[in-house]
């Protein structure tokens, strides 16, 4: 009854205090506006103060607002972001004049100095001399702070040097969020919207294997999905593979030669590679092969049936390979190949010619695109399309008729320059409007070898992605049976850590680094359980996993006392843990903005070394040193235990690594 009177009693509060917000978010517009004002019978001294009045009362119901909801959710709070509304509010309040002030809270890295710190004293100082006004920041500072109102966050803030304002956490807040965590699971933060995200990454192209410069794409691409999905959005995974074109033709034409009963025997191409050497060899080679390899594409292009079935025969192979690399790094994907919007590019033409926006340049058509120097080729001299159509022609069917909020291009920043022209003329036909929608390329630099040159075989090829994958699981059960992990894990558990260990580090290897930058590929490093790595990692996560199972508590007995027992933060490593776990919300959010996934692996990294200082200062569970018996367990320290763990867990699930039980 209890329950259900507090739901009532929320699903009634709620939306009272958003219609109050509302009307007096509209009364302080209504005051902005002179022609709503008699500044002859109203001084403007009082108008001002009458402003004042308002916005704070309309903080007041916004904080009220936001402990409502706080209060009835079981998702995990952003510190970071509440700090930021009670700093926002108080500035707004102390200075109601200046606008688009400045917004600056962080956590601080010295404890010394307190746990967060607000830096937009200086920020605005420099903002009102601008305007004429000589302030010190310092003033600025000790007048937000008198703004600030009573809240359930800041214990106490401190104005330091030329106004940083330090902030001290409640521990009773913190503890608070840490039960929360524990009871309800790591849940995300509240989402104000659902949106349909399009993520286009992977991309390998058809009866050619993939190879390391799929790696980042594939790897990086996926991540992003999980995020997007973790975060409560509608995700939609897509591997635009390049299945269309000359190269079809030719390969078509060596198909018919070399089985030509094809028709009626699936042809036994063992390796696609090669098949695809063959006949790139014959096209340049012999002149007839090439006339004939032209036919073939007119008569794909114009859909014969056995045409089809022939092309179809080679994408299949090539989709079974890809397949087996997805396989081995978990990898969900839908194919919708530039042949899905082939019957698309006409109409893409069309449009463009119908709004004057298509030039003639030597019997091509073109498109120039606002601010860019370069044009969309659209149609080729020839009459054929160009990958410029297929772009434009998905561009389009992700915003129409997937109706997508955000479209995410994963691949590597050699094609920077071909999405900026895409998006533009996107824009410029008024597609999409990108203070509306989001539409953006993630781009990544190459991967490079320890010689510091692109990576290939000794031979100086391009290595198969498949290889790769090989022999991380080679070097990784090495290194498992140097450590003598194969002495104490059973055959199968054995397995399981190889390709947790081997793909897990691949994986971590890419995802660590920022992705705008080139990196190096090394096993030696990868492999390493010191320093950043997978293995480092997943080695801690198996030990703390370890902690209860070794002092024979059960998780039922930890579900319970997490019901139950208040988490104690006295001891510094207690507090600086505590705090740690608690930026997860943070990192998810910088992660949304920008992308760049190396964030919650330096985190994950902080999150790891941060709990080895709280082991190694605080004591979980006492044991007898005669008997080994545990003679005393500290249950709130076993919590952050868990804590820690699950944290973890969410962190290797976003980032696509699969931690094993033992190692």
């Amino acid at each position: 009854m209890i329950f259900e009177f507090c739901i009532m009693r929320f699903k009634i509060k709620i939306p009272l205090l958003e219609r109050e917000i509302k009307s007096l978010s509209a009364e302080i517009e209504r005051l902005k506006n002179p022609q709503n004002l008699d500044l002859s019978s109203t001084g403007l001294d009082e108008l001002r103060e009458e402003n004042a009045r308002l916005k704070y009362r309309l903080n007041i119901l916004k904080k009220s607002l936001q402990e409502e909801r706080s209060y009835s959710s079981k998702s995990m709070t952003n510190v970071n972001q509440r700090l930021q509304e009670i700093f926002g509010d108080a500035i707004s309040v102390a200075y109601p004049d200046l606008e688009n002030a400045p917004l600056a809270v962080t956590p601080n890295q010295q404890a010394k100095f307190g746990d967060y710190q607000c830096n937009s004293a200086m920020a605005m100082a420099q903002m009102m001399k601008a305007k004429g006004l000589k302030v010190n920041p310092r003033e600025i500072a000790e007048k937000i702070v008198q703004n600030i109102p009573d809240n359930e966050l800041i214990e106490r803030t401190e104005i330091a040097g030329p106004g940083f304002i330090n902030v001290h956490l409640k521990k009773t807040f913190v503890s608070k969020l840490l039960t929360n965590l524990l009871v309800n699971g790591v849940q995300p933060p509240p989402l104000d919207r659902k949106q349909k995200v399009i993520v286009d990454f992977s991309s390998p192209n058809i009866a050619k294997e993939m190879h390391v410069g799929h790696l980042r794409s594939t790897i990086i691409g996926e991540s992003v999905c999980r995020l997007f999905e973790f975060i409560g959005h509608e995700v939609l995974r897509l591997n635009h593979v390049g299945d269309w074109g000359t190269q079809f033709g030719m390969l078509i034409a060596h198909l018919q030669d070399k089985f030509p009963n094809y028709l009626s025997v699936s042809p036994p191409i063992g390796d696609l590679q090669a098949f695809y050497k063959e006949s790139k060899k014959r096209f340049d080679d012999e002149e007839e092969f090439k006339k004939r390899a032209y036919q073939c594409v007119v008569r794909l292009q114009s859909k014969d049936p056995d045409f089809i079935k022939a092309w179809n025969l080679i994408c299949d192979v090539s989709r079974n390979e890809f397949q087996k690399v997805y396989d081995c790094l978990g990898i969900r994907i839908i194919e919708r190949g530039e042949s899905y919007y082939m019957d698309m590019m006409a109409d893409v033409v069309k449009e463009f010619e119908e709004k004057g926006l298509v030039e003639l340049d030597e019997g091509r058509k073109i498109v120039f695109a606002p601010g860019q120097s370069i044009p969309l080729t659209v149609v080729k001299s020839d009459g054929g399309y160009t990958y410029d159509t297929s772009d434009l022609a998905a561009l389009r069917q992700r915003l129409f008729d997937e109706k997508a909020d955000v479209i995410i291009y994963v691949t590597d920043s050699g094609q920077a320059g071909h999405f900026q022209l895409v998006f533009a003329a996107g824009q410029m036909i008024g597609w999409y409007d990108p203070k509306v929608t989001r539409v953006e390329h993630a781009g990544f630099g190459v991967v490079l070898g320890e010689d510091k040159k692109k990576f290939k075989t000794r031979s100086g090829d391009t290595v198969r992605l498949m290889d790769l994958l090989k022999e991380g699981l080679k070097r990784s059960m090495d290194k498992l049976k140097e450590k003598g992990r194969d002495k104490v894990l059973t055959p199968e558990e054995l397995m399981q850590a190889q390709q947790a260990v081997a793909f897990g580090c691949i994986k971590y290897a890419d995802l660590s680094h920022n992705r705008i930058n080139d990196y190096i590929f090394s096993f030696d490093k990868m492999l390493d359980d010191r320093g950043n790595t997978a293995a480092y990692l997943l080695y801690a996560f198996t030990r703390i996993r370890s902690i209860a199972r070794l002092a024979n508590i059960e998780e039922a007995a930890l579900r319970k006392a997490a019901e139950t027992c208040e988490i104690l933060l006295e001891h510094e490593k207690e507090w600086k843990l505590g705090k740690c776990i608690l930026r997860f919300p943070e990192i998810l959010q910088k992660m949304v903005d920008d992308l760049l996934l190396h964030t919650l692996c330096d985190y994950l990294y902080e999150l790891a070394t941060t709990f080895t200082e709280f082991y190694d200062s605080c004591y979980c569970v006492e044991k007898d040193r005669q008997t080994g018996e545990v003679v005393k367990v500290n249950m709130w320290r076993m919590l952050l235990c868990e804590a820690t763990a699950v944290i973890m867990a969410k962190g290797f699930d976003l980032l696509g690594l699969n931690p094993v039980q033992r190692m």
